[in-house]
């Protein structure tokens, strides 16, 4: 009998589904520590790579992504000072809005790229940087306490958002969009027209909801600064953009935000990284919001993958994961941390915190495999087999000798793993 139950045992086990690692279940906070543990150790290494002296035009100590890159980016730079922000260096957030408002042209134009040169037009036009510097100049007098510095600022700053307001501000819906695809950011996001010869043009869910975070910002600082017709007319701006937004992008049978033709007027139907932004701003409804997520960004069929969120859904017809950065970068599928940290805090807001613990063990694992073998980063991994693709040959190396790969933004998901276990949010949020 005791031999019979035996092989019953052992034939049992051989019909259960083997589980890889990236499938194993949550081990819970133990597992977050080690992982925080590891990357907190590595980052603090790594974050050494990201400044660079002042050279030139640029008279600040500035932040750059390492590696492929060695200029001072719009986006990269924001996020990466706001993490530095998070542990205790907020100069550097201080540094990147004096570089970039230096910058700012008679028409309120500033470039999206610094270099000790100057600022620097890229992709063959006027490449405007995205709509984060007045949030860049919040959350630095937030952390600080210290908004004078900003009174003789603020008319700049306003004159950068009256550029985006002539350039990029759709007259019939008041939403924005582009002027050229690559401004946004994500490369070759399928929902832009990211090559030239396509002349298309779409009101961008992304676009609206920076813009959305620039004006509210804006807001705030002018109330701090005792501009109250200021502050009120800013927030009311906002709050018609949000509800623009809402009205015109949100489709209603798909349960999701949409990039609108600007010629047509018809939905350009491509779910990725761009779809869920307005999430990170709490702009969507709360159930509306929920019920995205859950279609979308919880769905294998969709975003989730083995190993994090992709940038692009499965089921688009472009995704793919391939290796490439130049000419540009790919956003068609791969997992990108600072697609992951912008999802996790949309899914923080929305009222999933063991969605966020997964993400967090999910790339965070990623990117502590990458420390432990390379003692650096890569710029976006493999959603389906978690290979770390660009940079796939590390050229550049630091003046000891060592291995210098992709930085930048990464460093957001320690902030993701101190909210976990410290509570320790940094969610970005801009305050009425």
């Amino acid at each position: 009998m005791k031999k019979i139950i035996k092989a019953i045992i052992v034939m049992s086990s051989l019909l259960i589904p083997s589980v890889s690692p990236a499938q194993q279940p949550s081990s819970g906070k133990d597992n977050l520590n080690k992982l925080h543990s590891r990357i907190a150790e590595g980052f603090k290494e790594l974050r050494k790579q990201v400044v660079k002296e002042p050279a030139g035009f640029i008279k600040y100590p500035y932040l750059i992504p390492a590696g492929f890159y060695s200029q001072l980016w719009d986006w990269d730079a924001f996020f990466m000072a706001n993490h530095f922000i998070s542990k205790g260096e907020p100069e550097y957030m201080k540094n990147w809005v004096l570089t970039f408002s230096q910058g700012i042209d008679e028409d309120g134009y500033v470039a999206g790229c610094m270099t000790k040169d100057g600022p620097r037009n890229v992709y063959s036009g006027r490449f405007a940087m995205k709509p984060f510097l007045s949030q860049g100049a919040y959350h630095y007098s937030k952390a600080t306490g210290d908004w004078e510095w900003l009174r003789p600022l603020y008319p700049a700053l306003d004159k950068v958002i009256d550029y985006r307001r002539q350039t990029q501000r759709d007259s019939v819906s008041g939403l924005y969009f582009w002027e050229i695809a690559m401004q946004s950011g994500a490369d070759n996001n399928p929902a832009l027209n990211y090559f030239k010869d396509d002349t298309r043009s779409f009101l961008c869910v992304d676009a609206s909801a920076f813009q959305y975070g620039e004006l509210k910002a804006q807001a705030a600082i002018a109330k701090k600064l005792g501009l109250k017709d200021e502050a009120e007319k800013l927030q009311k701006e906002a709050d018609a953009l949000k509800d623009s937004l809402n009205s015109v992008c949100w489709d209603e049978i798909d349960e999701c935000y949409y990039n609108i033709d600007r010629e047509t007027r018809q939905p350009y139907k491509r779910i990725g990284y761009s779809t869920f932004v307005p999430l990170m701003y709490e702009m969507a409804p709360l159930e509306k919001g929920k019920k995205m997520l859950e279609r979308y960004m919880l769905s294998e069929q969709h975003l989730k993958a083995p190993f994090g969120f992709r940038s692009l859904s499965k089921s688009d017809v472009d995704y793919n994961n391939k290796n490439i950065i130049v000419p540009f970068s790919n956003w068609q599928g791969p997992v990108w941390g600072i697609c992951n940290y912008i999802y996790s805090i949309g899914l923080h807001n929305y009222g999933f915190p063991d969605e966020v613990e997964w993400l967090a063990e999910k790339v965070g694992g990623l990117m502590a495999k990458d420390l432990d073998d390379y003692g650096t980063m890569h710029e976006t991994y493999h959603a389906d087999t978690g290979e770390p693709l660009a940079p796939s040959n590390f050229k550049y190396r630091t003046p000891d000798g060592r291995i210098q790969g992709f930085v930048s933004w990464n460093l957001c998901m320690e902030n993701v793993l101190e909210g976990l276990l410290e509570n320790k949010w940094m969610l970005l949020e801009i305050e009425n």
